[in-house]
């Protein structure tokens, strides 16, 4: 399965980078991540592995993250490997003018067993989860100061 989402965040693309890159502002976003624990590499830094734990009403998943390709403050792409599924997913973000980026995602999974049925019988619940993501990050990126915009990232 395959699909393609984008969003429109009130704020300059070096922002929008520099919150998305931040592993420490995951929670603010991800309501579903209780944990994330570096297992090897550089966080964020091509090879890196990391392993999230999600926790979805009384069921704990496990997945390890690799990241495969990294050239922010364009996109960064990553693979997630969980039992009985693969994930790749690249995160893009396009400015669209100083104030607004469009944050573009594009996704591949692949999957086995419980999960093959239920992307056959219900293809859009991984879909809307993305796109509940995708705006909750919306939402807490254009509810930060710019103020303390650090420089991390060139414009181009």
């Amino acid at each position: 399965m395959r699909y393609t989402l984008e969003i429109t965040v009130a704020a300059p693309r070096n922002r929008v980078v520099e919150l998305f890159d931040n592993p420490d502002n995951l929670p603010n976003w991800q309501e579903s991540l209780a944990s994330l624990e570096l297992l090897s590499g550089t966080r964020g830094q091509v090879g890196a592995k990391s392993k999230l734990i999600h926790k979805f009403q009384n069921h704990k998943i496990e997945v390890i993250e690799t990241v495969e390709r990294r050239s922010l403050p364009d996109e960064i792409v990553c693979i997630y490997e969980a039992k009985n599924a693969w994930n790749r997913v690249v995160y893009r973000f396009i400015e669209i003018n100083n104030n607004k980026t469009m944050w573009v995602l594009m996704t591949e999974f692949r999957c086995t067993g419980f999960l093959r049925v239920l992307t056959f019988l219900m293809p859009n619940i991984f879909k809307k989860a993305s796109i509940y993501d995708m705006k909750k990050f919306k939402w807490f990126a254009e509810s930060q100061p710019l103020n303390n915009l650090c420089k991390l990232y060139s414009v181009k």
